[in-house]
């Protein structure tokens, strides 16, 4: 089982992530939607895509941007679609 946690808090966990560029992309489904609140941040990616963010809300701490996911990803990332990923902080093991 593979878990994201930021300040002690379990944001997601689940036996079916998808490692992309040593990154683990959780199903969001398995991923605690209270905690996340949507960001205007975006990115690009030229094999990816276009990400958008969620920044982390926990016990009243913020973690802006700290997850991303490519909710229209191009042909050939097509198995992150519908995934979310963790940075800035998050411990994901």
């Amino acid at each position: 089982m593979v878990e994201a946690r930021w300040n002690g808090t379990l944001i997601a966990s689940s036996d079916d992530t998808v490692v992309v560029e040593g990154n683990h992309y959780f199903p969001a489904d398995a991923v605690d939607p209270a905690l996340l609140r949507a960001s205007a941040k975006t990115s690009v990616c030229g094999w990816k895509g276009t990400a958008n963010y969620y920044t982390l809300h926990v016990d009243g701490a913020e973690n802006a941007d700290a997850a991303w996911f490519y909710p229209d990803p191009k042909p050939q990332a097509e198995a992150i679609r519908g995934r979310i990923a963790f940075w800035k902080g998050v411990t994901v093991r």
